[in-house]
C-alpha cells in the first residue's frame, strides 16, 4: 500500500518545510602558494599546487 495522508497539509505547513532546500553558496579559498581564489580540498586552477605539492606543471 502506498503513503495516503489522513489530513491535508496547509499551504503553509508545506513551504516552510521545503524552506531549507537553498543552495549554499561556494566555498573559495586563497591558494597559499600564488594567491588566487580556489574550491577548498581542490587543485588550484592558477599554479596546478594542491596541498603544498606541485600537482600539473603550468609551463
Amino acid at each position: 500500500m502506498s503513503i495516503c495522508p489522513k489530513n491535508k497539509s496547509s499551504k503553509a505547513r508545506r513551504d516552510s518545510r521545503r524552506a531549507n532546500w537553498k543552495m549554499a553558496p561556494m566555498n573559495f579559498v586563497r591558494c597559499p602558494k600564488c594567491n588566487a581564489l580556489m574550491l577548498s580540498h581542490r587543485m588550484c586552477k592558477n599554479c596546478g599546487t594542491y596541498n603544498k605539492k606541485e600537482i600539473l606543471s603550468m609551463d
